[in-house]
Formats: structure tokens, C-alpha cells, sequence
């Protein structure tokens, strides 16, 4: 007797479960990869390079991607994706038990990942509004934040205690094992197949014309497109400002990886607590209203408080409050795209999305770590420079002085984006200016379970 395969809500949580401990590893793994790059350069940027080479190949792949994501089995998909990934962090295992892992194999390997992770999420978002209701995208969402955040909690604290004992060669090796257990998670349930839409029947066509489509489904509707903007700004700045924090940290505290590891911990605490709150309330009526608000509360409490003290509870703080408000800022958002866009045509529309919002955070890369090593950390070194005597009384003189400024900066500027994104129409009406999406039903290709 052939078993059934789990389905709908049922198999969501086992993927989700899956991710759980595959994001527990993988925090782990970034966490050493950090503190291993801090400790061999004990500069921001390349800590900042890692990402921006993480970022391009996603933003030039990402909108063919999603051509071929509504193409292709969507479960396919997924499981090569954490296939790639686990073929990088063997790569980076042999590495270093020969001695041999050097800054540039990093950005390699930031590389490779950032092209399929550029499958990954298109895929994920369009396999998830096929599997559950549409009043469940929200609470999804929330699980999908609690899953992303929890696995923060214990991951900086195990990778700052373990690190000393296994080395980063043991903790590559835990994120392999979690890897796996994911990967059995999704290849054990059921993802329904795509019914035809509207939506899909105009944009079917050949390579070109799908890849056309995704990219003329956003500009021709303004409200999406304006929302899309609000991220593109706002993760500008955010790019900037998350790229210093934890060098700005170490720093502060002599490359201490505990205090780096019990801070990151504490966010992610909030961050779980942020996905819980989301996932029983289901966010706000209004779901713009957590988009711009979010993006006030991130900039200005999970940001701008960052950078204006080096007092250790304050730090505690503002990582708790940094990541409880994204869920329900990025839950919102998505609930938004998940009831306006067809399912069968969400894998190019959302990855043309990624890319508006996203372009502009290799640049911010590019800018954070130059910016912070050769202009704003000589400048407050000491009390020598115009900018150390006005600047120097408030967020102090030495390491680190230079990249709280910028900070500071990044966070507020966040905020503003919130504030003026509230005096645009169709973005703040963005709901009621667009129906939700209705699909039609009618066969479907078989696909493999």
C-alpha cells in the first residue's frame, strides 16, 4: 500500500521544522565565518564584501529565476537549492581542515550560494501559497520569522562557546548533519500542483516574454511598485548599518566573540517573540500599516539606539527591539503579495520584487566597509579631527567610535523612509487600490511529489 504523502498545513510545518534546525546550523556557520574573518584582517570590510559578493550574483539571477521557478517542480527546486548550499559548506570543511581557507574563498562561496539562493526563496514563497489558505499567509509568515530568529538564539552561543573546542571545522560539520534533516523534511511531503490563473494564461509565453511579464506585472501597477520602493530605500540603509554592527561590536569589546554571541542571542529572543506575537495575532488589519510602521520602529529603536551607546545592556536592547519588529514588517509585506499575485506566476513577479527592493544593498555593501575603515574610523581615532571634537563627546573617541556614527546615521534614515513612504496614496492604500487575486482552476501537469 502506497503511503500518502503529508499535505497542506501538515507538511508546511515539517518543512518548517526542517528549516528550524538547517537555520540553527547555518547561523552557527555564518557566526564563526565572522569571527574567523574579524580575527585574520580586523577590518569591517571584508566582513561586508562576504556579503556583497552573497548579493550580486542574487540580484543579477534572481528575475531569470523566477521564469524558470513557475516553470519548473517548485519542491524540485527548493531541494537543490539546500543541496547547493550543503555542497558550499563541505567545500569550506576541507577547507579548513588542510589549512587552506583564505578571505577570497569566502566571497567564492558567497557567490555560489547567492545564485541559488536566488531559487530558494521564489520557490519556498510560491510552494507556501499553494500549500495552505490564504487567511494563513500572515501566520505563516510568522512561523517562517520564529524559524529564521529562534534559530538565532542558541546558534551565536553555541558557535562563541564551541568554536574553541571543535573549531570552525566541527561547527561546518554540525551545519552539514542539520542540512540534511531538512532536506528529508521536504522531500517527505506533498506540494500541490499549480492551478491555471488569469494571470498565468497572460504571461505564458516563450523565455523572454515570462521574464518580460514579471518585470511589466510590477510597473504597470504603481501601489506595488511604490511599496517595492519603500524597501528598496529603506534596505539601503539597513544594509549599510547591519554590515557594521557586528565589527562595530568587536571593536568596542576587544574581538570578544561572548559578548557579540550573547547580544546576537538577546535579538533573536526578540526576534522569536516578535514571530509569536505575529503568528497568534496575524498581524495588523491594515497590513501596510506594519510595512511603514515597522520600518520607523526597526530604524530608529533597532538601528539608531545600536549606534548611539557602547553600554552593553542598551546593545541588548536595541538587538531584542531590531528583531521584533521585522516580523511583523516583513510579514505584512508578504501577506500583501501572497493575496494580490496568482500563485502560478508569484515565482517572476516576486523575484522581479526581490530585485527592486534588494539592487541597492551590494552598493550599500560596497559602501559600508570603506566608509567605516577609511574615513570614519581615522577621523574619531582621537580628538584631532573637526569631526572627533564635535562628534567625540557623544559617541566617544577609539575603535569603533566611527561605525556607530554611521549607525546612528543608517537608522534614522531608515525611519524617514517609514514617515514620508505615509504621505503616498498608493502606497498607503495599496489594499483597497488592488484586488486580491482570484485563480481559476483547471488541470494541471503532474509533478513530482
Amino acid at each position: 500500500m502506497k503511503l500518502r504523502k503529508p499535505s497542506g498545513m501538515t507538511a508546511f510545518s515539517l518543512i518548517w521544522v526542517g528549516q528550524v534546525f538547517s537555520l540553527i546550523g547555518s547561523a552557527m556557520s555564518h557566526f564563526a565565518v565572522g569571527i574567523w574573518a574579524w580575527q585574520k584582517t580586523g577590518q569591517a570590510t571584508p566582513m561586508a564584501m562576504i556579503g556583497f559578493f552573497g548579493f550580486l550574483p542574487l540580484i543579477l539571477i534572481t528575475p531569470i529565476a523566477g521564469v524558470l521557478v513557475d516553470r519548473w517542480n517548485r519542491k524540485l527546486v527548493m531541494a537543490l537549492s539546500d543541496i547547493a548550499t550543503g555542497l558550499t559548506t563541505i567545500v569550506m570543511l576541507i577547507l579548513a581542515l588542510t589549512n587552506t581557507m583564505e578571505i577570497w574563498h569566502l566571497y567564492i562561496i558567497a557567490a555560489f550560494n547567492g545564485i541559488f539562493g536566488s531559487f530558494q526563496w521564489p520557490a519556498y514563497s510560491a510552494a507556501i501559497s499553494l500549500m495552505i489558505p490564504k487567511e494563513q499567509y500572515t501566520r505563516a509568515s510568522g512561523m517562517i520569522s520564529l524559524a529564521e530568529t529562534g534559530s538565532g538564539i542558541l546558534a551565536p552561543i553555541l558557535a562563541g562557546m564551541l568554536i574553541g573546542s571543535i573549531g570552525i571545522k566541527g561547527i561546518f560539520f554540525v551545519d552539514i548533519i542539520t542540512l540534511i534533516f531538512a532536506l528529508s523534511m521536504l522531500l517527505l511531503v506533498k506540494i500541490p500542483n499549480v492551478d491555471r490563473s488569469q494571470a498565468e494564461e497572460t504571461g505564458r509565453g516563450n523565455f523572454w516574454s515570462e521574464l518580460k511579464y514579471g518585470f511589466n506585472y510590477l510597473f504597470t501597477r504603481a501601489s506595488l511598485l511604490g511599496l517595492q520602493l519603500v524597501f528598496f530605500f529603506g534596505n539601503f540603509f539597513a544594509s549599510i548599518a547591519y554590515a557594521l554592527i557586528a565589527p562595530m561590536i568587536l571593536a568596542r569589546t576587544s574581538s570578544n566573540a561572548t559578548i557579540l554571541g550573547s547580544i546576537q542571542s538577546v535579538g533573536a529572543i526578540g526576534g522569536v517573540i516578535g514571530s509569536l506575537v505575529l503568528t497568534a495575532w496575524g498581524g495588523p488589519k491594515r497590513r501596510i500599516l506594519g510595512v511603514l510602521l515597522g520600518w520607523i520602529g526597526t530604524g530608529l529603536l533597532g538601528v539608531a539606539l545600536f549606534g548611539a551607546t557602547w553600554f552593553i545592556p542598551v546593545w541588548m536592547a536595541a538587538s531584542f527591539l531590531g528583531n521584533a519588529i521585522p516580523p511583523v514588517l516583513n510579514g505584512s509585506n508578504q501577506a500583501i503579495w501572497q493575496s494580490k499575485v496568482a500563485p502560478d506566476v508569484q515565482g517572476r513577479v516576486f523575484s522581479v520584487r526581490r530585485l527592486v527592493a534588494q539592487v541597492a544593498s551590494p552598493l550599500s555593501l560596497l559602501i559600508a566597509g570603506p566608509l567605516a575603515d577609511k574615513v570614519m574610523e581615522p577621523a574619531m581615532q582621537d580628538q584631532a579631527t573637526a569631526i572627533s571634537r564635535l562628534l567625540g563627546p557623544i559617541f566617544g573617541t577609539g575603535p569603533g567610535a566611527g561605525m556607530s556614527i554611521i549607525v546612528v546615521a543608517c537608522g534614522l534614515l531608515m525611519a524617514l523612509v517609514g514617515v514620508l513612504s505615509f504621505n503616498f496614496s498608493k502606497v498607503r492604500n495599496v489594499e483597497t487600490l488592488l484586488p486580491d487575486h482570484q485563480a481559476s482552476p483547471a488541470p494541471a501537469a503532474p509533478t513530482i511529489d
